[in-house]
């Protein structure tokens, strides 16, 4: 733990931890009427000033590349009002993103605590995803932590933390005020894959304009402004968290046409709109600091300008490896700039390795509190003062998912090293940070013991969070629910077609055997259902009809033919995947792209087996090609089947399937256990 810095006493009195029953702000989308910065001068900021806890207000930007500010390496994107900042304040260098993906990041900002513990470890996609993510009000966030010492708590902008876009604001689940913010100004109502910058905003489309051709960045400036100004009286908290550079570009046309004027405009990696669009956020940053100055209260403000990860153009992240979406530097790695007049020295660097975990416990030391063990995260007060050390050597990063050509792998950074491990067969890669920080060189081979070590930390890490419910051993699932051989007949199975005719179904020499000449999908419905939330299914393959276009086997949890969970196998194109069927319709919306394990799957062998996990709302995909189990994909159906709750679980049971075209498939056997 450490040593809080020493911070000038406001009150004796620390109220009791409760959530606000009083919203002193405004839903997201309405109109304020505020005073205007205008209306309070210099000289009036001096008459009110008093000592205090510090404000803590952190501007986040959205998919920064780590060349793309100009304190950073850029000299085609302008950028001079945070270049002054990182000139006058304190500049980390090895400042990370907690994700490589903008939802996680977020999640970890306003709870301190690593994606994995909280359940957001990708991001967020919009309504009908299957799953209806959220992050749950059970964690103790920015104003659970910060509001019984006094501080209002403000949203301006992205939130990205609930899938829910219907129904009133408030109810959503997961949205700002449940979690007992102020205020949440300008935060999006609709999903905003997309980007819209120009009002009116597709994703807000009941906030008006405050003024005509407004720009989405600037109107989050005023708001900040606003905000910062209502609350200079009492200290405050603010995520000004900006929609740019996400995706979509556009920017205001004056501005783009002076980059695309430039010398180097047509040249990697500069990119005139998305530099106009960095113009913009500049802007921003400095009207927010000018007001901090002209209320008289930037000397009681830690000002923070940071990313959510790393930026999508490889080529703007040079020299870092990679980019958002993976764990080699480019997606992590993130500009983490301070400024607090009067108490950081102007002009200092410091290479100590930071993450966003790192902000909410900083924001309670500096409020009086003592950040420990609740927290992933730790006090950085001490380098903003100078006055001390972080004592961490360690950081951690998983990601089970699929993006682009990311796979699922985790990563861990201890000391000057750092180790990439891929999660489907465990290979890892090895590199010195100090001497390559790009990441060119794996020295895994050479450096046996610290790979050695690094992998064990991370084996640890990944038990802690206990984010991947383990493979279908028989040690992990002990207790037998289903062992079926097809050595007898069917008669504690009934069979159902999916809206195909009926083909010839047959059990013989311990196998099930389905036969068909034209597209026959038949789903087979055990008698079994599963007695708990974290069970194991087992599909032991037979022979595939290697002919037709529909060679699939499939397993999981069904109802009946019109309500199902099953992950399928495709053995012409050696493809898997997944398909949640309710009320007789599909719903694959918002599922993770697959496509990167196509081809990479076999199981025409004779060891091969395919596994369907459930471990609450999530079911996970397992292989084994003859070699040991690997991880495959994982799937959370929470939205639309609630296989955590028993009365639901007892309608589904263990099932299996076939769908093919053309000759015969047959299965050898189904088991299934739990833990």
């Amino acid at each position: 733990m450490t040593t809080p810095m020493s911070i000038p006493e406001a009150s004796e009195h620390v109220p009791e931890p409760t959530r606000r029953t009083v919203l002193r702000g405004i839903a997201a989308g309405a109109l304020t009427l505020t005073v205007a910065p205008s209306a309070v001068t210099r000289a009036d900021a001096v008459t009110w000033r008093r000592r205090r806890r510090p404000n803590v207000l952190v501007i986040s930007i959205d998919d920064l590349g780590w060349d793309e500010i100009g304190c950073c390496g850029t000299s085609f994107n302008e950028t001079p009002h945070i270049d002054r900042l990182a000139r006058e304040g304190l500049r980390f260098e090895s400042a990370y993103a907690a994700a490589s993906l903008c939802s996680p990041t977020r999640a970890a900002l306003v709870t301190g605590l690593y994606p994995a513990r909280t359940g957001i470890t990708d991001f967020l996609r919009g309504e009908p995803a299957p799953s209806d993510k959220h992050l749950s009000t059970d964690f103790r966030t920015v104003p659970d932590v910060l509001g019984p010492y006094g501080y209002t708590t403000g949203l301006i902008g992205k939130w990205h933390l609930t899938e829910r876009y219907s129904g009133d604001y408030r109810s959503r689940p997961g949205n700002p005020f449940a979690h007992g913010f102020d205020e949440a100004i300008a935060s999006e109502e609709l999903y905003i894959g997309d980007g819209d910058y120009f009002h009116p905003y597709s994703f807000m489309p009941s906030l008006p304009a405050r003024e005509p051709g407004e720009y989405l960045t600037d109107r989050l400036a005023q708001e900040a402004v606003d905000f910062v100004t209502r609350h200079r009286d009492e200290p405050f908290f603010l995520h000004l968290s900006n929609y740019a550079v996400h995706t979509s570009l556009d920017a205001k046309p004056e501005l783009v046409a002076k980059y695309r004027a430039k010398p180097g405009a047509d040249e990697s990696p500069n990119r005139p709109v998305l530099a106009a669009m960095l113009e913009s956020i500049d802007d921003q940053v400095g009207r927010i600091a000018a007001t901090l100055t002209d209320l008289g209260i930037a000397e009681d403000t830690l000002l923070l300008v940071t990313a959510d990860n790393g930026g999508p153009y490889r080529d703007a992240n040079v020299p870092l490896r990679g980019g958002k979406g993976e764990l080699y530097e480019g997606g992590i790695r993130v500009p983490l700039i301070a400024s607090w007049p009067g108490t950081i020295r102007p002009g200092r660097q410091d290479t100590t390795p930071t993450s966003t975990i790192d902000i909410l416990p900083t924001a309670l030391d500096l409020a009086g509190g003592r950040p420990g063990r609740e927290f992933d995260g730790r006090s950085i007060a001490p380098l903003l003062t100078g006055r001390g050390r972080l004592r961490r050597d360690t950081l951690f990063w998983v990601y089970p998912h699929f993006i682009g050509r990311t796979h699922p792998h985790a990563a861990v950074r201890h000391g000057r090293h750092k180790l990439v491990q891929y999660l489907r067969d465990g290979r890892t890669e090895l590199y010195d940070l100090a001497r390559d920080p790009g990441e060119t060189t794996d020295i895994s081979a050479d450096e046996v013991v610290t790979e050695r070590i690094l992998r064990a930390m991370l084996r640890a890490h990944m038990a802690d969070v206990d984010l991947l419910p383990p493979a279908p051993s028989r040690r992990a699932y002990p207790r037998r629910e289903l062992a079926e051989t097809f050595d007898g007949d069917l008669s504690r199975w009934t069979t159902l077609p999916v809206g195909a005719r009926l083909g010839e179904v047959a059990v013989r020499d311990g196998q099930l055997a389905v036969s068909a000449s034209r597209l026959t999908h038949l789903v087979f419905l055990s008698d079994v259902s599963p007695t708990s939330d974290e069970v194991a299914l087992v599909l032991d393959p037979g022979t595939f009809a290697e002919a037709g276009n529909q060679d699939t086997v499939f397993v999981g949890l069904a109802e009946d033919a019109d309500n199902y969970l099953l992950f399928r196998y495709h053995n012409g194109l050696n493809r898997v995947g997944w398909d949640l069927r309710v009320d007789g319709t599909l719903i694959t919306a918002g599922a993770e792209p697959l496509g990167n394990l196509d081809g990479t799957v076999d199981l025409a062998g004779p060891d091969a087996r395919y596994a369907f996990v459930l471990r609450g709302t999530t079911a996970t995909a397992y292989a084994d090609q003859g070699s040991g189990w690997e991880f495959l994909f994982s799937v959370d159906v929470g939205g639309a089947i609630d296989l955590a709750d028993p009365a639901v679980r007892a309608r589904y049971r263990y099932a299996t399937s076939v769908r093919l075209d053309d000759g015969t498939i047959t299965l050898d056997g189904v088991t299934a256990h739990r833990r």
